[in-house]
């Protein structure tokens, strides 16, 4: 008998879970309304498009979203290869050359037996079993749809992207390569613009009072998303929330002066060509035109080419803790599931792997077999059951972090030792993961 599934929406979770699918021997109809129909955000038609930032973060197993990564890499993750495969360097961070990253992920699905590509716009959730992963930024229509499914209102906050500039662009007189710390020193990954006391006051000031994109009426008093704050929103909490932000000047200092700086702005390297360069920190919603007097108010950014302004759009997520088991099938229907941000995880890592664990469990429901549910020890576990709780009466997106796996004790000498606890935490993580595998 031939399994089959529907998958709703080609982003990174949309991808990864056919891909899962697909693999385990499940003919999938991908569905996919761009290019037909675009969304504020994302600029080009191809899968798995990164449309706020190109870095995944870090991938060392100490840190929350690395050991997120390495659960996925240990579950078969087929998109966490792609990411390797396209990454460029980034310091500490694991970032990709997402225009790569994206032409890769598409290629592979366009090319996969299993896989069928359907470019139209979905509005009705099929009675046939399906995964949706429709992503922050679902149509209109089809949120319709969903909230007859769900029974209840969705939530929304909005998210903010930060400029791309060219880096030739930028004057190096000023500018300079260097990693926080000097870590890895031999190949930086940033480029840093150092400001003085007064050239910060004259930027932050020039900042608050810039002129902001207006709302539309249904968006006015709309959730921001805490890590992924407006450099505006960021800036109206106080003159020096910058400096102790993404403007920190903390180990990074320009080897020819060895001057420390007020503060300093980062650009990351967005392109494996090297010419792209993001500004890490910058989400941000002012008009383009004041987007382009700001930065020139940055010291070496005077001149600079700008390939893609900033913009905001609305994230739109279920209440998963009403809905979904931690397995991510709905509980009012077996041969639902949903996975990525509109499930209420938050995060380019957090998409792929809820994808993952979405196309996984599919594949067992369409074949009989036991559902997945990872322990919560696990990062992605513990993830899956935070958003999935009942008991979450106030739900809000999250991301990967410790605070939501079950905590170690520590011999009371140990126990302000953040690195070990870590490692502890992430050690028990592999080995639970590995026993169930």
């Amino acid at each position: 008998m031939t399994l089959e599934c529907n998958v709703i929406g080609a982003g990174l979770a949309g991808s990864e879970c056919a891909f899962q699918l697909a693999k385990r021997g499940v003919k999938v109809k991908l569905y996919e309304m761009r290019p037909t129909k675009m969304t504020p955000a994302h600029k080009t038609e191809n899968f798995a498009e990164f449309v706020c930032s190109n870095s995944l973060g870090s991938d060392d197993i100490t840190n929350a979203s690395g050991l997120l990564k390495k659960e996925m890499s240990m579950l078969g993750g087929e998109l966490i290869k792609i990411v390797y495969e396209t990454q460029v360097p980034a310091g500490g961070a694991l970032a990709i050359d997402r225009e790569l990253f994206s032409k890769t992920v598409t290629e592979k699905i366009k090319s996969n037996s299993n896989i069928e590509v359907i470019s139209e716009e979905v509005i009705k959730i099929p009675d046939t079993p399906t995964v949706i992963a429709s992503g922050p930024l679902t149509s209109s229509a089809f949120t319709d749809d969903i909230k007859k499914f769900t029974n209840s209102e969705y939530l929304y906050f909005f998210d903010a992207i930060a400029p791309i500039v060219e880096k030739d662009s930028i004057n190096f007189d000023k500018a300079f390569y260097a990693n926080r710390y000097d870590k890895d020193e031999d190949n930086p990954a940033y480029i840093n613009c150092p400001m003085n006391k007064e050239e910060y006051e004259r930027f932050y000031e020039y900042l608050i009072n810039a002129p902001k994109i207006e709302l539309k009426e249904f968006e006015k008093g709309a959730k921001f998303f805490e890590s992924c704050l407006p450099i505006e929103v960021l800036a109206s909490r106080g003159v020096d929330t910058l400096r102790f932000g993404p403007m920190k000047p903390v180990g990074l200092v320009d080897k020819r002066t060895g001057e420390e700086n007020y503060a300093v702005v980062q650009l990351r390297q967005d392109n494996s060509a090297k010419s792209l360069y993001n500004l890490v920190g910058f989400q941000t919603n002012l008009k383009w035109g004041a987007q382009k007097e700001l930065l020139q108010l940055i010291p070496g950014l005077e001149d600079v080419n700008i390939v893609r302004y900033g913009v905001m759009h609305r994230n739109t997520f279920i209440n998963s803790p009403k809905l979904l088991n931690p397995t991510l099938q709905t509980r009012a229907r077996k041969d639902l599931f949903f996975a990525g941000q509109i499930s209420g995880t938050e995060g380019y890592t957090e998409s792929i792997a809820s994808g993952l664990l979405a196309g996984i469990n599919m594949s067992r429901h369409l074949k009989g077999e036991p559902l997945l549910e990872l322990p919560k020890d696990t990062m992605l576990g513990a993830l899956t059951h935070y958003i999935s709780n009942p008991q979450n009466t106030n739900f809000q997106p999250i991301n990967s972090n410790w605070g939501i796996v079950p905590s170690i004790e520590l011999p009371k000498k140990e126990r302000k030792n953040k690195k070990l606890k870590n490692e502890l935490l992430a050690n028990r993580a592999i080995n639970s993961l590995k026993s169930i595998l």
